[in-house]
């Protein structure tokens, strides 16, 4: 059985790959905010001087597609990848969006159209600022916006006893998750597991439209969730299928050294009951 599978095309032709209905969607979409892109960010200059003048990045878009972007068609597929309603409690799939501030009321009414009724304000606190540029001037941003979606039941919720705020702190990857940067507006691979985790169970199918740099398919995998994803881009999709083809060999890697270490507590343990 595939357990991670990361598609080099556009999410309209979901039909053609097969995919199982998901437990979770989870996606950045475009901010569509067109060539000022890095307007209040040290990289529109070069190695973030403005004394040595415009980068190669100042006046463009994050993403060469974002004009192909259409709201409806996501959420149109958004909504039939979403599994059925279950009839038992607390089983019931959602959908986590990240989107720019004033995009979240859009889609709040683009989703109801689609049968996705409700939803809860998602905030992801920094401790960082990309508006460095604005500081001398203004107040800066230091928080992106998310909805979490479900159609009419309350989705699975695993919070094993604690509260879960819809303010939730932005946790960076350490070491253990370096590699290069592929995406201007990547995720962080331990912010992402802590939704997945929130709102799925192992084995659950996990599923990303607008894939980028794979980390929401990294977060799955590594949790033991079945992850598919779409990316139209050539450039992002060779890069994200390279570190996934890294993560899982390093994970395998990882799960083979377990068993040993398993294997070896057994065999200890019933060597120390035979001479007992």
């Amino acid at each position: 059985m595939e357990r991670i599978k990361l598609i080099n095309d556009h999410f309209q032709n979901y039909k053609v790959y097969n995919i199982p209905k998901a437990q979770l969607v989870i996606a950045d979409v475009p901010y569509n905010i067109g060539k000022n892109a890095y307007g209040s960010n040290p990289s529109w200059y070069k190695d973030g001087d403005n004394k040595k003048g415009e980068s190669k990045l100042a006046g463009t878009k994050f993403y060469k597609s974002d004009e192909n972007f259409k709201p409806a068609e996501f959420m149109h597929f958004c909504s039939k990848m979403m599994r059925k309603e279950p009839k038992q409690r607390n089983q019931a799939p959602s959908m986590i969006l990240f989107c720019e501030f004033e995009q979240q009321f859009y889609f709040i009414e683009l989703a109801k159209r689609y049968g996705i009724n409700n939803y809860i304000n998602l905030i992801f606190r920094k401790n960082f600022s990309a508006q460095v540029l604005k500081a001398n001037m203004r107040i800066v941003g230091n928080a992106e916006y998310g909805l979490l979606f479900y159609r009419d039941k309350l989705p699975k919720f695993r919070n094993h006893g604690k509260m879960i705020f819809n303010v939730i702190d932005w946790e960076s990857d350490n070491k253990k998750y370096l590699y290069k940067k592929i995406h201007p507006t990547q995720k962080p691979i331990k912010l992402l597991k802590k939704l997945i985790n929130i709102f799925t169970d192992e084995n659950d199918i996990v599923i990303d439209p607008v894939a980028g740099s794979g980390t929401s398919l990294i977060a799955a995998m590594e949790l033991k969730r079945r992850t598919y994803g779409f990316e139209i881009e050539k450039e992002f999709y060779n890069k994200a299928q390279k570190w996934i083809n890294l993560r899982r060999s390093q994970l395998n890697i990882f799960i083979e050294q377990e068993k040993i270490e398993l294997q070896q507590k057994i065999d200890y343990y019933k060597k120390e009951n035979r001479i007992n």
